[in-house]
């Protein structure tokens, strides 16, 4: 894979960047977006700014075929026969969402999940046991993330209705083994809803073989625009489900005394869509086909592998998640003793413009149920370079080289910024307040009943 080449194709990383290019090293929030894709949503909005489906002019049956393909192209993408099977949504959580609050529950139905899953999957299922009375049953993970497929059989043994769990974590980058969860589940009885969202950009997704009755997926993690998502099913799965929203797009007729839902996806769809960024979405799919998924694993492996081994004697650096970076070639997710992730994160990106995460990534069950304040994440894509990883060894590195360990006197954690290179400004201190607002862990413990903390995204 020719590294530089794909690069170029990057307008977030262009070389001219005041200061130079970012180390981009947090993909699996959001992915950057090709020319390509910006090329394909201006289009839209220069070429034939139409309504699909609603006119009969030629910008309407400009929008309407290439918005009918755009849903052929994610059918054939994740090895689905019939385009019928993909709902454009928003997002995979508002796919999760769907599937959550439109299947016919029966008070005491079981849900089944996992310890480790993101907000998205876990918030929705609370609210029903709250609301509609079904139980909520969680598998728990062993501590570097492995399956079990033992404790999943006991739950499925007491009834389960649905297994909803994530394909890859966002948290530490392990894969489940989802055909066996899903061929388990079936023989139970039970259907399965996969989040998709960290394995759909970076592996290839046969769903026939795979057998999840229902996947959710979100662009932006797959170099597309935000706000676009799917759920990809067949219409058999879709048919028993109650729209979230009904109007316009979803009917097929009305009268003043009632109406007639169209046939899935369309009574799905409510409202005027987001064409442009559903195109653009297409667009990041036929990149992702041309590179390969194969070339992106083995990318992003040999950046993951050269960081593991470059920070393993770190004695203070805590590894979330498998040891091997074969189990979780995307994503490096580590804690280092006596600094906060923010802190940490900062440090990175004033001094090293290296890009990662830090904070409870939207599982904040997960540090809850460990007593953790939340770690650091850098995750690896395509358009990673074997610059970005140094840099990233390099600047964890200096970090713990200038600050002391825990129980050291001396220099505080609190403030840990590598002075900003000459000509650049500072940023704001009120950005690393913000930040912590948004994800850290809170300074004292909330009263029962309260949120402890808010969320982002991925």
């Amino acid at each position: 894979m020719n590294v530089p080449a794909l690069r170029a194709e990057f307008p977030a990383l262009a070389a001219d960047r005041p200061g130079g290019p970012p180390r981009y090293l947090d993909s699996a929030c959001m992915s950057l977006v090709p020319r390509e894709v910006l090329r394909a949503v201006e289009e839209y909005y220069v070429a034939y700014p139409g309504c699909a489906g609603r006119s009969v002019h030629r910008f309407s049956e400009e929008v309407s075929r290439r918005y009918e393909e755009a849903r052929a192209a994610f059918a054939a993408h994740f090895g689905r026969r019939d385009p019928r099977g993909v709902v454009f949504l928003r997002n995979a959580t508002e796919a999760i969402n769907l599937v959550a609050e439109g299947l016919p529950w029966r008070r005491g139905d079981r849900v089944v999940i996992t310890d480790r899953e993101h907000n998205s999957n876990l918030v929705v299922w609370q609210r029903l046991v709250a609301e509609r009375g079904i139980r909520l049953e969680v598998v728990p993970l062993g501590d570097d993330g492995t399956f079990d497929p033992e404790a999943l059989e006991t739950r499925l043994a007491r009834g389960v209705r649905l297994v909803s769990v994530f394909h890859t974590s966002n948290l530490d980058g392990r894969t489940l083994p989802l055909r066996e969860i899903a061929e388990r589940a079936h023989d139970r009885g039970a259907q399965l809803l996969a989040d998709g969202c960290q394995a759909a950009p970076h592996a290839r997704i046969d769903l026939e073989r795979l057998g999840a009755d229902y996947y959710a997926v979100s662009a932006h993690k797959m170099l597309g625009p935000t706000g676009v998502g799917a759920l990809l099913a067949s219409p058999e799965a879709l048919a028993p489900l109650r729209p979230l929203t009904v109007g316009g797009e979803t009917v097929a007729w009305t009268t003043l005394e009632g109406h007639a839902l169209r046939a899935p996806p369309h009574r799905f769809e409510a409202g005027l869509q987001n064409y442009a960024g559903i195109l653009g979405a297409r667009a990041g799919l036929a990149f992702l086909e041309r590179v390969g998924p194969e070339a992106i694993e083995a990318q992003q492996l040999e950046l993951n592998r050269r960081v593991s081994r470059e920070l393993a004697g770190e004695p203070r650096l805590r590894l979330l998640g498998p040891e091997a970076p074969e189990a979780r070639p995307s994503i490096f997710a580590f804690a280092l003793a006596g600094i906060e992730p923010h802190d940490a994160a900062l440090f990175l990106d004033e001094g090293y413009r290296v890009l990662v995460r830090s904070g409870q990534h939207c599982v904040h069950s997960f540090y809850a149920a460990r007593g953790l304040a939340g770690n650091v994440r850098a995750s690896f894509y395509l358009y990673n370079d074997r610059a970005d990883a140094e840099a990233l060894v390099a600047g964890v590195r200096e970090l713990l080289a200038r600050l002391p360990g825990p129980g050291a006197s001396g220099t505080s954690a609190a403030s840990p910024r590598r002075p900003a290179p000459a000509g650049r400004a500072r940023r704001p201190a009120a950005g690393s307040a913000a930040a912590g607002a948004r994800s850290a862990r809170p300074r004292r413990t909330a009263a029962p009943g309260r949120a402890g903390s808010a969320g982002g995204s991925g």
